[in-house]
């Protein structure tokens, strides 16, 4: 590694640990992220530099920051970094270090790893963009096209008091041609080579909220009684219980052939007869997300019942996190939430989405020079990667760019310490933690890409 290369490291995993301790915890309430720590941290770095930056506070301390590194030619396409600063709660009984701390550790193995919640959704990417976009402003390189960086708010709760309402309300200030965020950049070492993933879409969001009703009457005769919560239980227990059919399109068979295989299991993923077989050949983190890949998923997460134990509950509200492919429509989303729950349930129970979601995220297209740049910029580290389009399974703030027609893509650069499974179960889990290889190779990408978007 160069001496520019080791310093820019040193800065990406300083700036992740103070982004980890920041504690920016986002439960989804308006009064929880406190995103104000970090666009006052980032505020304060690049203070100094000459640089046009705003600070977008849509609630208070729901603080987004942008930054803007001015071209040299008017007309050249303009580039976005778009990361968020917020991180999901935790629960520390649950990891074995502090997950706020932002300790760099040696695992077992000898890799050197910075800890703590957001290390790998999405603090790492918040803290290599940064550097990159910093060093290119310190060093003075100009390029042709505009360079932004934007540190969102609200990511985690769809949004709404972030990149949504920025986009909406000040598109003349955040307008760009080509956007870059979370997540992709995982190689997986097959028998024809590398294969590198990168995010050209997403699955469309579509949380339910769903109301039961039933009868008061005393707890102490159950008997007959119309409970919400037991006929809450039972709607639960059939979305869990539901057979979704499998979708099997080119991305996906694409990103099966990117997995390295045993040629058994992998025409098992690709038959929708045999799939379900398929996915149970796979490591927990891999299935799971495999499954995600290829089919509508409906998972509900909350639940709440009565006003008090002696007395039978009259309201349940449940919420199903619901997440379709391309192609889906929001009122499809309904009519088959509907045929779940059934006739005779659904005489006592109301479906309302819980956000305003529009039907259909468009995919990006791969024939783009921001495509060549980031292929390149991808072999000088795995030469002869075949990079590939994939599908995010959770919602990103891309959405709201790839709406208004931004050809926008997940990206990132992970070393060969961290397997594919392993970093899908660090997604909002016990003990996230990224290499600080990774965080060389993605500050390294973003840079490289800086030098070859414009040639």
């Amino acid at each position: 590694m160069s001496t520019s290369g080791e310093t820019l490291t040193r800065e990406t995993v300083e700036l992740l640990q103070e982004l980890i301790r920041n504690r920016c915890v986002n439960d989804g309430t308006p009064e929880s992220g406190h995103e104000h720590r970090s666009a006052e941290l980032l505020r304060n770095e690049i203070e100094g530099l000459g640089l046009d930056y705003e600070l977008f506070e849509v609630e208070p301390g729901r603080t987004s920051l942008l930054a803007r590194y001015e071209g040299s030619v008017a007309e050249a396409p303009s580039l976005c970094l778009m990361a968020h600063t917020d991180v999901v709660p935790v629960d520390p009984q649950g990891w074995d270090n502090d997950p706020f701390g932002g300790e760099v550790l040696t695992s077992p193995e000898g890799v050197k790893e910075v800890w703590g919640r957001g290390a790998v959704d999405m603090l790492n990417l918040t803290s290599s963009m940064f550097v990159a976009f910093r060093d290119a402003v310190k060093s003075q390189r100009r390029y042709p096209g505009d360079i932004l960086y934007f540190a969102v708010a609200d990511e985690e709760a769809g949004g709404i008091l972030g990149a949504k309402h920025i986009v909406e309300t000040q598109w003349d200030h955040i307008q760009c041609d080509y956007l870059l965020t979370e997540y992709g950049g995982t190689p997986s070492h097959t028998k024809d080579g590398v294969h590198v993933l990168l995010a050209t879409g997403e699955k469309q969001g579509a949380t339910r909220n769903i109301t039961v009703t039933g009868t008061p009457g005393h707890g102490s005769m159950p008997y007959a009684a119309d409970n919400a919560l037991v006929k809450a239980a039972a709607i639960v227990a059939r979305i869990a219980e539901y057979d979704f059919v499998p979708r099997i399109d080119e991305m996906f068979a694409d990103r099966i052939a990117a997995m390295g295989l045993d040629p058994d299991t992998e025409s098992m993923l690709l038959d929708p007869d045999r799939i379900a077989e398929g996915l149970t050949r796979l490591p927990t983190g891999l299935a799971r997300n495999t499954h995600s890949c290829s089919h509508i998923t409906m998972s509900p997460n909350l639940m709440q019942a009565g006003d008090k134990a002696n007395i039978v509950a009259s309201k349940a509200e449940i919420v199903v996190d619901i997440r379709i492919l391309a192609g889906d429509t929001q009122a499809d989303v309904d009519q088959l939430l509907t045929e779940i729950i059934g006739p005779e349930l659904m005489a006592s129970t109301t479906i309302e989405p819980l956000y305003d979601m529009p039907d259909g995220t468009p995919q990006s297209a791969t024939d783009t020079p921001l495509w060549d740049a980031l292929t390149d910029s991808i072999r000088l580290a795995y030469p002869d990667a075949k990079v590939m389009g994939s599908l995010v399974t959770g919602g990103t703030d891309a959405r709201f760019f790839r709406q208004l027609g931004v050809t926008a893509y997940g990206a990132g650069l992970l070393s060969n310490q961290l397997p594919l499974d392993e970093f899908l179960n660090r997604f909002h889990g016990h003990n996230e933690r990224i290499d600080i290889d990774s965080l060389r190779l993605t500050t390294e990408l973003w840079t490289n890409v800086f030098e070859r978007l414009w040639r």
